[in-house]
Order: C-alpha cells, then sequence, then structure tokens
C-alpha cells in the first residue's frame, strides 16, 4: 500500500482563506449625481447645503471633508458645486449594487447605504479567486450601475476594511502578506482611532500598526485602559473572528446628532433630543415596533463618551415617552461629565410587536413612559395623526414648535434615514 503524502499548496490555501471582501462605493452621493448629472462630471461636487454631507473626490483634493461647514468647504474650493442631493434615487441605486454582490454569494452583509462585506469562500469554484470575484463585482457596478466601487479582499472582516480603504478611489487590494502590509500602515487605519487617540499613541512613540503590534500589553492598557489595549493589539495580529452574517431582524434601533462644537443649556440639549426623539419614534411606528429599553449615549469635547439606560415595564414608541426618558438619562450622564455636549444618541433595544394598548390601572393620570394611562395613550394617538399627515402632505407638514423654532437641523432627515440602518 502507498503512504499517503501530503500536498502543500500554501499559495491556493492562503488566496482561498482571502475570501471575506468589503466593498465600498467612492463618495457615493457626490457619485451619483455626477452620474445623473454628467455635466458635473470630473468637477468638485459637494453634497449638502449648509453641511457638506459628501465630497467628490475632486472637492476632497482641495481639504474638503464630511461634516464641514459648506461655506469653509467654498473657501477651500471655490469652483466645488453645491447640490441639494437626490435622496430619493440613493436606497434604489445602493439595492442595485448589492443585488449584484448578492450575485455572487448568499453571504452578503450590508454595514451602511454605500458598503458591505462579502463572504465568497463558497463561490470560489463557480466564479473564479476572490480577485477575479472582486473585479467581477466592479465590472458590473461600472457598466450596470454606473458608479465607482472599491473592493479590499483579506482573511478578516476588519483587514478587508482597511484594505478597502487603501484602495481607493476605484481599486481593487488584496495583500499578499497580510501581517507585514498591516504593520507598515499608520496607526489612524484601525477603527477606533480618531484624531485624539492618534494623538495620544503619538506620545509614546505608536506611528504605526507595527510599532502598536510590539507595544506591550502592559504599556497599552496603562495608556488605553484593559479594553482598548486588548481590543487594538488584537487587530494589530489582524486576530478578528467576526464571520459575515447576512443580517436579520433588527434588535435594536437608533438615531443620533452631532451638535458641532457642543450644547451646554438644558433647554437646547431637550430640542436636540426632540428632534431625535421624534425620529426614531416615527421609524418604530412605522414597522409596528416598540421597545423596553432606552439607551442614550453623549459625547463630550474631549471625545469621551457616556451612555446611561433605563429599562421599563410596558414598552414605547411614542415620541413623548422616548423623549421624557432620554432627558432624564442625559442629566444623569452629565453629572458624571460635566461640559459641552458634542453627540447625543437615542437607542431603542428588546424591542416587541407593538399590540393593542391595554389600559393601566390604577385608572391615574399617568405619564409619557406608561402607555396604558390617559396621557401615554394620547401621546400615542397625536403620534399616530401626526404620521398620518406627514405620509399624505410630506415630512414637513406638521412639526413640534420646539424643533421648528429650534433653528437649522444641519443634515437632513432623509440623509439620516439613509444612514441608519435597522
Amino acid at each position: 500500500m502507498w503512504p499517503l503524502r501530503a500536498v502543500s499548496r500554501p499559495c491556493a490555501i492562503l488566496t482561498w482563506m482571502q475570501g471575506i471582501l468589503h466593498v465600498d462605493l467612492d463618495a457615493f452621493y457626490a457619485s451619483v449625481e455626477q452620474m445623473l448629472h454628467p455635466e458635473l462630471a470630473g468637477r468638485p461636487v459637494l453634497v449638502g447645503g449648509g453641511v457638506v454631507l459628501a465630497a467628490s473626490y475632486e472637492a476632497r483634493a482641495h481639504g474638503v471633508a464630511a461634516p464641514m461647514g459648506v461655506k469653509q468647504a467654498l473657501h477651500l474650493c471655490p469652483d466645488a458645486v453645491v447640490v441639494n442631493g437626490s435622496f430619493e434615487n440613493y436606497g434604489p441605486i445602493s439595492k442595485q449594487v448589492m443585488a449584484i454582490c448578492a450575485d455572487m454569494t448568499p453571504l452578503v452583509e450590508q454595514i451602511s447605504i454605500d458598503e458591505a462585506f462579502l463572504d465568497v469562500r463558497g463561490s470560489t469554484h463557480l466564479l473564479g479567486s476572490p480577485d477575479e470575484i472582486g473585479q467581477a463585482i466592479r465590472q458590473r457596478v461600472a457598466n450596470e450601475v454606473g458608479l465607482p466601487i472599491s473592493v479590499g479582499i483579506a482573511s478578516t472582516k476588519f483587514l478587508a476594511k482597511v484594505a478597502s480603504g487603501q484602495a481607493k478611489p476605484d481599486g481593487l487590494l488584496r495583500p499578499e502578506d497580510e501581517i507585514a502590509w498591516l504593520h507598515g500602515l499608520p496607526v489612524s487605519v484601525m477603527w477606533g482611532v480618531g484624531p485624539v487617540r492618534n494623538a495620544t499613541l503619538a506620545e509614546y512613540g505608536i506611528q504605526t500598526v507595527g510599532d502598536l503590534a510590539q507595544a506591550s500589553k502592559e504599556h497599552l492598557t496603562a495608556w488605553l485602559g484593559p479594553g482598548a489595549a486588548n481590543h487594538f493589539h488584537a487587530l494589530a495580529w489582524n486576530r478578528d473572528g467576526r464571520s459575515v452574517r447576512k443580517p436579520g431582524r433588527a434588535g435594536s434601533m437608533g438615531s443620533q446628532s452631532a451638535l458641532g462644537r457642543g450644547l451646554t443649556r438644558e433647554t437646547d440639549l431637550s430640542v436636540a433630543l426632540l428632534r431625535i426623539a421624534d425620529r426614531l419614534s416615527a421609524r418604530l411606528r412605522k414597522k409596528g415596533r416598540a421597545g423596553r429599553t432606552i439607551t442614550v449615549r453623549a459625547r463630550f469635547a474631549d471625545m469621551r463618551a457616556v451612555t446611561r439606560a433605563i429599562t421599563l415595564p410596558a414598552a414605547v414608541s411614542t415620541t413623548a415617552g422616548l423623549h421624557s426618558a432620554a432627558v432624564e438619562l442625559l442629566a444623569d450622564a452629565r453629572r458624571e461629565q460635566p461640559g459641552p455636549v458634542t453627540l447625543v444618541a437615542i437607542s431603542m433595544s428588546k424591542l416587541e410587536l407593538a399590540g393593542p394598548l391595554q389600559l393601566e390601572l390604577p385608572f391615574s393620570v399617568g405619564d409619557a413612559l406608561h402607555p396604558g394611562s390617559p396621557v401615554g395613550a394620547a401621546q400615542l394617538s397625536v403620534d399616530e395623526q401626526i404620521d398620518k399627515a406627514r405620509e399624505r402632505f410630506g415630512k414637513d407638514a406638521v412639526g413640534r414648535a420646539s424643533v421648528v423654532l429650534g433653528g437649522n437641523r444641519g443634515v437632513p432627515d432623509e440623509f439620516r434615514e439613509l444612514a441608519e440602518k435597522d
């Protein structure tokens, strides 16, 4: 009997392992505008009114970035063309791109309107190598949709996303030696390393991912805290065990607002929370859902974030209920961390189907956080009438006075709805 002999094919094995793709449409909103309006092709384009929501690569070459005030952007790039945005087109175009991805593999995890992860390892025997599949996606998106798309290919979701970022614009990248390639990149490519954390790491001589990988866990813990130290050290060695998963039913819904340089007055913060609560509660009711856990996250000027949550005995979906709880939670968060609030978010979890309203005992007036009380039932009735009016006459047909009079909304709700995935 002949002995079995192991055949080593490291290149083929590595290529198969590098079967995670991250696809990312380049400057999506601006590219769509250039596609829909050929006269804008090759010109610097800014999408947004008072705030730049997206900038074409021609505008980015002048230092324009989102979110930036349009006035500041035009100062940097006087020749830029400002457009309001074709929000009604972005969703359908995104679905076209995701349908092309789904033709390549059933394992597509869309993470935003313009990007997704794909696991193509089960498709290589039919469609070719991951590189060939990535090129096929780019070709089809260009021919069938008319947009540029960048593709990163790696063995993990983390590195695939880093690779797609390095491939931009309109490119494809699969690093041969993943660790060596990753260690040569600046540490700012890592998820969670923003300007503040990047500056902190630079103070300790951490300039590249390789520097971070070679730093001791003790030093990283002292500089960043234990949780962040473990997270970044693992990513620096490309350890990311997350798999590509098709999205299921949402376990939570959320919405947030950036507040510029920050708000400090309680009345201003209350208006910001009301605007978010109005938007989020409308989404809940549209999907026939209600939630019992309300979470508020506040970010402060020093980039520190504080989170507070409350779980209610009964599920709510009213604007007044969300707003009432959010105001109290934010006030509690600010007792720990005073100062200007630069971002605030509300999320709802422990979601359930919104069934018939059951009146609560005893029959007291109650409040908005008790949906079965007279006040809670009245608030739901008001919200439902507002929903009907907005559906018939448009989203601006009915608004709450404090929100309408509270100043510029900044980012349009249409943009937020595209960005916020359920």
